[in-house]
């Protein structure tokens, strides 16, 4: 019987247990204690910030962003096609509508046809970008930065400026990858735009099991954020509260976890790109297979690898999944396209395109931080040769 390799897994060699225990022991499991404030500091000094908001995951998070960024139900937010559902979902939290954007070939929101579509198909009243279509007010952007590539930053903020735009940077796949030249050299994923949120998910670089984290250089949107994370009190001893909050906070408990995470996410990060860069030589003679690329110009986190399967390849997406599990490897295809799924069946879109073909031809291969060389190198060789093993 083949080894199961999991698709993408937790790592957690680290101080995990200590930490935990030790907060167990101190009885501080809740919301409260000392490592959810050790976090949330930690985290923003890791990506240069001026501060940090825990929060229960990234979904969580993306929903205060929205609010502290004024989105409103009369508002509309353009959002990406290619992405998991949970980074638009928010916006029907609120009541607001969404504008469904292509990919470019990173996998990020086309940069051109965002611009192409507020010069086309909007105008500008008092300041306010207005959808021509339904005469509503387009308040903000989410930008995903899919599998830890990052989205054209540059223009994309510089369309935020002309347009009166906020930006919300959805970096939940994306701690740790930042910019290496350009405008925004050295500035991570996440803290370029208005207000970035990053998950620990299980499945993400590091995980606190669930959990997220917001952060941003306003101090007055981190100030609302932490606000409405935490029921939005005004008086603590006599629980007043000045408007509907939200029960947020990370635990000490997931806090626990994180901080022995974050300890690991340089060498995590060291870890994914020895094994992408093995995956891209070992696939890089198989015809019909290409490893996708990471931009030239960041320093990624290498999150995911995805794998773009055409002719003369063997096999389709589908049967590409279905062979590697023959042999105990886990796989997957991106997620379905959002303005595709029922509830958003009837939104506005613009031109979507690239994201279909991407659709049709990505799988995502294993890319777990304790994902061993001999692991990738066996993965490589059924890929190789499909027919033989099928």
């Amino acid at each position: 019987m083949n080894k199961f390799i999991p698709l993408s897994v937790p790592n957690l060699r680290g101080r995990e247990l200590e930490y935990l225990t030790h907060a167990v022991e101190t009885e501080w499991v809740s919301t409260g204690g000392p490592y959810v404030n050790e976090f949330e500091q930690k985290i923003g000094a890791y990506v240069k910030t001026k501060g940090a908001v825990s929060c229960q995951n990234g979904t969580s998070g993306l929903h205060t962003a929205l609010l502290v960024c004024g989105v409103t139900r009369d508002d509309e937010v353009i959002v990406p096609t290619l992405t998991f559902i949970a980074a638009v979902n928010p916006v029907k939290y609120i009541g607001a509508e969404p504008i469904f954007m292509d990919c470019d070939d990173s996998l990020n929101m086309d940069a051109n046809k965002l611009s192409e579509f507020c010069e086309r198909e909007c105008k500008v009243v008092e300041g306010k970008l207005i959808n021509i279509k339904t005469s509503k007010q387009i308040k903000a952007i989410i930008i995903v930065h899919v599998f830890g590539n990052m989205a054209d930053m540059e223009k994309i903020m510089e369309l935020a400026l002309r347009f009166n735009l906020k930006v919300i940077e959805d970096a939940t796949e994306a701690i740790g990858t930042y910019y290496t030249y350009g405008k925004y050299a050295e500035k991570y994923a996440g803290t370029i735009g208005d207000v970035g949120v990053y998950s620990f998910n299980g499945n993400k670089i590091i995980t606190t099991g669930g959990g997220g984290m917001i952060v941003s250089d306003d101090e007055v949107l981190l100030n609302k954020a932490k606000h409405l994370t935490t029921q939005a009190k005004s008086d603590e001893l006599f629980c007043t509260h000045d408007e509907i909050g939200y029960n947020y906070r990370m635990t000490n408990l997931q806090a626990a976890l994180g901080l022995a995470q974050l300890e690991q996410l340089e060498d995590f990060i060291k870890v994914k790109e020895e094994n992408y860069n093995l995956y891209r030589e070992s696939v890089k003679e198989i015809k019909g297979l290409t490893l996708l690329n990471f931009k030239e110009s960041i320093r990624p986190n290498y999150w995911f690898y995805g794998l773009y399967c055409s002719d003369p390849y063997l096999l389709d997406r589908d049967e590409m999944i279905e062979y590697l599990a023959s042999k105990g490897i886990q796989s997957r295809p991106i997620w379905g396209l959002i303005s595709d799924q029922k509830p958003y069946e009837d939104c506005q879109t613009y031109k979507i395109e690239k994201a279909k073909k991407y659709l049709e031809h990505i799988v995502n291969v294993p890319c777990s931080t304790n994902l061993s060389k001999e692991d990738v190198l066996f993965v490589s060789h059924c890929l190789k040769y499909p027919k033989k093993y099928k």
